[in-house]
């Protein structure tokens, strides 16, 4: 799975922009990952029952590795929750890198 080249804007309200700083981040460095050429995108059928979850694996320009959940809605990337990869996920990550 592919990030959207088309999808290219980042949607945020009062309710999802404060996640990232729970995990001590910030919207910008989590959006971050996205750019990453390494990145790892897989779906996220778990969680996905009312709409698409993707979940990223990706890291921002500090050298951060990130697991990032979001959905896509009207062309806009909607960032769902964003923290530090977990040991567990770090080797999904190297093995693309």
């Amino acid at each position: 799975m592919r990030v959207d080249k088309k999808v290219f804007e980042f949607e945020w309200d009062k309710g999802n922009r404060e996640k990232p700083k729970k995990h001590g981040l910030t919207p910008e460095e989590s959006e971050e990952a996205f750019f990453d050429d390494n990145k790892v995108v897989f779906g996220d059928w778990r969680h996905s029952t009312a709409e698409q979850r993707i979940t990223l694996l990706g890291k921002t320009k500090k050298g951060r590795l990130l697991n990032i959940t979001y959905t896509v809605r009207k062309n806009k990337i909607r960032i769902i929750t964003a923290r530090p990869i977990n040991r567990k996920e770090v080797p999904l990550y190297e093995k693309r890198a």
